[in-house]
């Protein structure tokens, strides 16, 4: 990966796990494409929506940041194919979970975005 992509990539992440745990869906909305498909394929739980149902979710939690939850997020790899597309694997800890993420992304006129999340999580035990 390029430099500049490897850079924009992480910065774009950073935004991505800052809007989660702050339950902030203008700053998700500078990260997601218009366009995205969540999936959560966790067992027994599979959901899929686009993104302004997925933000009507986000605005109605509480925010993990203002209960003090435990925050820990790892990009596990970014791959970039090309010069427009990639994906990212992630994992983070908030709301009493361990979450693991796929996330596909495009190079827009405006940037990176995450054009498809898809994701799972196990309860912590802890």
């Amino acid at each position: 990966m390029t430099g500049s992509n490897d850079t924009e990539v992480r910065e774009l992440m950073t935004l991505y796990f800052d809007g989660l745990y702050h339950s902030s869906s203008d700053t998700l909305r500078s990260v997601f494409h218009t366009d995205l498909t969540y999936v959560n394929g966790t067992a027994d739980t599979y959901e899929h929506m686009g993104l302004e149902d997925y933000m009507a979710r986000i605005d109605a939690r509480t925010p993990p940041a203002t209960r003090g939850d435990l925050r820990e997020e790892f990009i596990e790899r970014i791959e970039i194919k090309g010069d427009r597309i990639g994906i990212v694997e992630a994992r983070m800890t908030m709301l009493g979970r361990n979450y693991q993420d796929l996330l596909t992304i495009i190079k827009t006129d405006d940037g990176w975005r995450v054009l498809t999340k898809v994701f799972s999580f196990v309860e912590r035990k802890d």
